[in-house]
């Protein structure tokens, strides 16, 4: 599924989604191969951003510490903890990688070494499908004559893994860049205070709100992508994001004696 693809099947032009399904359009799509979406990563990456640096700036605030030390750790908090993310992400993505050339392997000398169990493994997968009598015989020497498409059935269907496994790179690069970029939100008043023709009477509050700002934007564009509503979807994603922050100012309030 392309990117182009996901866009015009999201829409609700009839015009553009009929103009997917011309014949034309189809064999261009198939043609391309599967793309993988990342926005998952993107989402992971941006709401973890805000709610970490706005953890820290809550927990700073609420132990009424300065402006100094809400950067300083803010940034800390921003760069290694961002860092850290997309170091896990390229870890776990690209041991999926590894995990589904493992398995390949194996099933290929599976079938080189046992073809009759092998084989008979495609007919129960297929008999579990609703395949019977002579259309399942011909399903099963069809998909056995193709030695690709008979492994790549074993992937799917015996193990439960995903053709369309992601690189692992994008996937780091898109948390990381989605981390940085929302997360700065919250420390952008308590930056902006360091200049000294700039006053801001209440930074924290600029944050509270910037951040809170951040959280819908994030939950109402992630809903373009799926099917919820934009306002519930911002909504939803506000009350994580504000459920951390809260936890984090309370721990603040609570160990400012020993600040």
């Amino acid at each position: 599924m392309t990117q182009g693809w996901t866009e015009q099947h999201a829409s609700r032009d009839p015009s553009t989604v009929a103009a997917a399904h011309e014949p034309e359009a189809i064999r261009a799509r198939l043609a391309e191969g599967p793309v993988h979406s990342y926005l998952k990563d993107f989402v992971y990456g941006a709401i973890d951003g805000a709610v970490t640096t706005f953890a820290v700036v809550s927990g700073v605030a609420g132990a009424e510490l300065g402006t100094n030390i809400v950067v300083i750790l803010g940034v800390a908090n921003l760069v290694g903890d961002g860092f850290s993310m997309a170091a896990s992400n390229y870890l776990g993505t690209r041991a999926e990688r590894q995990l589904t050339a493992k398995v390949r392997r194996m099933e290929e000398e599976h079938i080189d070494q046992f073809p009759d169990g092998e084989r008979e493994e495609i007919r129960q997968i297929l008999e579990s499908q609703g395949f019977t009598g002579e259309l399942l015989e011909r399903a099963v020497n069809l998909i056995t004559k193709d030695r690709e498409r008979w492994v790549e059935m074993m992937l799917r269907e015996e193990h439960g893994l995903s053709l369309t496994v992601p690189s692992a790179w994008r996937a780091a690069t898109t948390t990381f860049v989605a981390f940085l970029v929302i997360g700065l939100l919250p420390l952008i008043p308590f930056l902006l205070q360091l200049v000294p023709s700039v006053n801001i009477p209440a930074p924290y509050v600029l944050s509270t709100f910037m951040t809170g700002l951040a959280f819908f934007a994030v939950g109402a564009g992630k809903s373009r992508f799926v099917e919820q509503s934009w306002y519930w979807s911002g909504f939803e994603t506000l009350a994580v994001g504000g459920g951390a922050a809260g936890l984090a100012f309370v721990c603040g309030a609570i160990l400012k004696s020993v600040a």
